[in-house]
């Protein structure tokens, strides 16, 4: 008796699916700018930009905002500066669909904790609790870049492709919200820091915090701050701790000095886009 050896209707249409499946991974995989690194987001940008105005609109309306006209005017002024630099520097490197869809928005929230994010689409919050540690604008401008260095880095689609796909089985975001709404909403809340006792640090893996680090020192120097004024700010979160900082081999963040040394390491490539103003 002769054997058909063809493959099978189930072999053949597996094979199809994984070939569908590992073509769309492939066509999901994009490129941080600068860095150049490859990461996966299998999320759209357009979804994660409508979620981020719901969740923006949502968080100022249950938030306080400061009354501090002097500070939310320094806010404005850094944020500003920070921006124009970017945009004109994305544009300058033909890069400028990267930003495609950004509604920039800086809120200063009245809230004791050392805290800042940034949502998809530049839809940045800063606590004012953190302002003892910024000090003036520079200061100011280190946790700004380095939160917008996130957004434009695509840190928070990445992290929400991680959780979807190791906590949800891989489920559509937006299938996800229409199914678990709640649990979708603390990934959401998760993925960029908000509610975190310091998100500046907290919510982000080592890699793309030290890349966030990395972007955040040049885009402070295309807007004309100094980037070792990084360096200050960051000596002064960690003199001004009340706790200990928990060992770095513990924390899926780097430590307050290993931090420091890489951007020592970093500020003289900061340093050729540096434009004084």
């Amino acid at each position: 008796m002769l054997h058909d050896r063809r493959p099978s209707l189930k072999k053949r249409l597996t094979t199809a699916c994984t070939a569908l499946c590992i073509s769309a991974v492939l066509g999901s995989c994009t490129t941080v700018p600068i860095t150049g690194r490859s990461q996966l987001n299998l999320v759209p940008s357009s979804t994660m930009m409508s979620l981020s105005t719901q969740q923006y609109s949502s968080f100022l309306r249950e938030s306080r905002l400061s009354t501090d006209r002097a500070e939310t005017a320094r806010l404005h002024r850094v944020g500003r500066r920070l921006r124009d630099a970017v945009e004109t520097y994305f544009r300058q490197q033909g890069l400028a669909s990267q930003l495609r869809g950004y509604s920039w928005q800086f809120n200063l929230v009245d809230d004791d904790t050392p805290n800042a994010w940034c949502m998809p689409g530049g839809k940045i919050v800063v606590y004012s609790g953190i302002l003892p540690y910024t000090r003036d604008d520079a200061g100011l401008a280190v946790v700004l870049a380095h939160e917008i260095a996130h957004a434009v880095a695509e840190h928070g689609n990445e992290r929400m492709t991680q959780s979807l796909l190791t906590r949800m089985g891989g489920v559509a975001l937006n299938a996800a919200l229409g199914s678990k709404p709640e649990k979708t909403r603390a990934l959401w809340m998760s993925a960029f820091g908000i509610g975190s006792q310091l998100a500046v640090v907290l919510p982000y893996s080592r890699l793309q915090e030290y890349e966030a680090d990395r972007l955040g020192l040049i885009f402070m120097a295309l807007a004309g701050y100094r980037p070792s004024e990084a360096i200050s700010f960051w000596q002064r979160m960690t003199e001004q701790q009340n706790s200990p900082a928990p060992p770095e081999f513990l924390s899926t963040h780097p430590s307050d000095q290993a931090r420091i040394q890489r951007i020592r390491q970093t500020i003289p490539e900061a340093m050729r886009y540096y434009r004084p103003q």
